[in-house]
């Protein structure tokens, strides 16, 4: 790959109505490497609102005859991009490792996943069905038919550029709707990458627009733009539920996935090895940045010791370092932005009089001068009202929480302002079940990672998780369209 004094750097355009153009700033900034800085991946437009306003006005001209293709055959093309993603796997793999800091293993389960989910979404093309409804009055046949509903923006996160990319676009386009498409600034060349595969597979001029550049000119163009009819939106609770706010003033439909800060039950009867496994993947997995990331891990007090001495032990065999390196487990973070944030959280942790029992040191010496490298961090003897105990840090912390009994642990998993995902690991099916039906997340689990989920499920929070209807499985299509209903006497 090139490095920042490589003349040959590929630049990137905005790509609106079937064209690559130039941004209205005539700007560009740099995507780069974040295990090592001096590695300049490419160049991208620096757009500013008149930019999505062109691309919103290119998508509304465009929506009328994609809406008039067969639902089917715009599934079709959302095959033949998945099937374009398989033949260039390795490529998609690397280029991920590369611009998110991703293990190698950890960016084939990405692609993996963004694959599953444009699969899925378009077997929908097939069943984007109404229904026939029985009349009250003789001769009347009444059924229902569901429409798309125009230009909808898209703004996805950094964590999983591809992923969440593929599984909010694919459903929009197979209903019949035109995207105004934005990027995080830290991952736009994979999203250019999935971008010009859905050109490869057929996708006509206007229907996919991409632009690029800071997050406040998209979030300002985007929410007040009356020609986009909705915008799915991933990221922070603070930015989404502004800008939530926003678009859902001006009547138009929003759906949000935001913060999460996930608790991990362990009761005394727990496979603890299991727990510890699953606790290391949940938690420190992709560096702790993903939403439904372990955050708090609530075990019972007898079991407390010896999960906390098995915790630290398998954490001292993580291997820290170059993301491309197969035998590296932990990658690197983001940005220094993330790094700094880290710190901040390690230093408000202490200040509140939790024990830091391992890490909280950002890494900087010989191999990670360039990077940017954290270590996964456990707190131990943290109650509920502390910050690093409500407050999510999208990093490798871990906070250990002991409790007395299930009922405290399923009272203090509750005590938070977020409900995406949880997990309890125990063998006692009543405590169990008692678990799913009272926790207050959207997605939960036994016996499972709090980031496991398959993409023909509904996935989605509540409380400040969430905004809208839930993406994935057979309901990720819902939100892309409305309902017509329809009365015909012959």
């Amino acid at each position: 790959m090139p490095t920042k004094m490589d003349t040959k750097v590929k630049q990137y355009k905005n790509f609106i109505n079937g064209k690559w153009v130039e941004s209205s700033t005539g700007e560009t900034f740099k995507s780069v490497n974040p295990a090592n800085r001096t590695m300049i991946l490419a160049e991208f437009a620096k757009s500013k609102e008149e930019d999505y306003h062109t691309a919103a006005e290119a998508a509304q001209e465009a929506f009328q005859e994609w809406r008039k293709v067969p639902a089917p055959v715009r599934a079709e093309m959302i095959l033949k991009a998945a099937q374009k993603m398989e033949e260039r796997e390795d490529e998609f793999v690397k280029a991920i490792v590369l611009e998110v800091g991703k293990t190698i293993k950890e960016a084939q389960g990405e692609v993996k996943r963004a694959l599953a989910g444009m699969r899925m979404q378009a077997a929908e093309g097939t069943r984007l069905t109404g229904e026939t409804i029985p009349s009250q009055q003789e001769g009347v046949f009444a059924y229902t038919i569901r429409e798309p509903l125009g230009v909808v923006g898209i703004i996805t996160p950094w964590n999983f550029p591809l992923g969440i990319a593929a599984w909010k676009i694919s459903p929009a386009l197979v209903a019949g709707n035109t995207v105004v498409f934005k990027p995080a600034s830290n991952t736009p060349l994979i999203s250019a990458m999935l971008v010009e595969l859905l050109i490869e597979a057929g996708v006509p001029k206007g229907v996919i627009n991409f632009v690029t550049g800071p997050g406040g000119a998209a979030g300002r163009a985007i929410s007040s733009d009356e020609k986009v009819k909705a915008v799915s939106f991933t990221g922070s609770t603070e930015v989404g539920t502004k800008l939530g706010n926003e678009v859902q003033e001006r009547g138009a439909r929003m759906q949000a996935e935001m913060g999460g800060k996930n608790p991990f039950v362990v009761l005394k009867d727990a496979d603890l090895d299991l727990a510890v496994e699953h606790i290391i993947f949940g938690g420190f997995g992709e560096c702790g940045q993903r939403c439904t990331a372990t955050s708090r891990v609530i075990v019972e007090r007898e079991a407390a010791s010896s999960l906390i001495e098995k915790l630290v032990a398998k954490t001292k065999e993580i291997k820290i370092g170059d993301p491309l390196d197969p035998e590296t487990t932990m990658g690197a973070f983001i940005d220094k932005g993330q790094v700094d944030n880290y710190k901040h959280y390690i230093e408000i942790g202490q200040s509140e009089g939790a024990q830091l029992l391992y890490g909280g040191h950002a890494l900087t010496d010989k191999e990670y001068e360039n990077g940017c490298f954290v270590e996964p961090a456990i707190f131990t003897e943290v109650t509920p009202r502390m910050r690093i105990a409500q407050e999510e840090i999208f990093g490798p912390v871990l906070s250990i929480m002991i409790v007395d009994s299930y009922e405290q642990a399923l009272e203090w998993a509750n005590d938070v302002r977020y409900g995406l995902s949880s997990s309890i690991y125990t063998k006692d099916l009543s405590k169990a079940n008692d678990f799913t039906r009272n926790i207050e997340s959207g997605v939960t689990h036994v016996n499972l990672p709090s980031t496991y989920s398959e993409a023909q499920y509904p996935f989605g929070g509540i409380k400040s998780t969430t905004i809208g209807p839930r993406e994935q499985g057979s309901a990720g299509i819902d939100f892309y369209t409305y309902t017509r209903t329809v009365y015909t006497k012959p």
